[in-house]
């Protein structure tokens, strides 16, 4: 659960960056954050997931 919401923080401060920086328009992060959350219901959730945490557990070891 920590990782989790570490990486929601990480990822909206990335986000806020990319907007304040006009890197992203405000329609693009609505897309953005809309792709986020249906796939976060969809069936792909696991996978993401799980790739996600493999990814987490390797950092320490770099």
């Amino acid at each position: 659960m920590a990782v989790t919401v570490s990486l929601l923080l990480v990822f909206g401060a990335l986000l806020v960056i990319l907007l304040r920086s006009k890197a992203l328009s405000f329609g693009s992060a609505f897309v953005a954050v809309m792709f986020g959350f249906y796939l976060a219901s969809s069936g792909a959730a696991p996978t993401v997931n799980q790739l996600m945490r493999a990814v987490v557990d390797a950092l320490p070891s770099l």
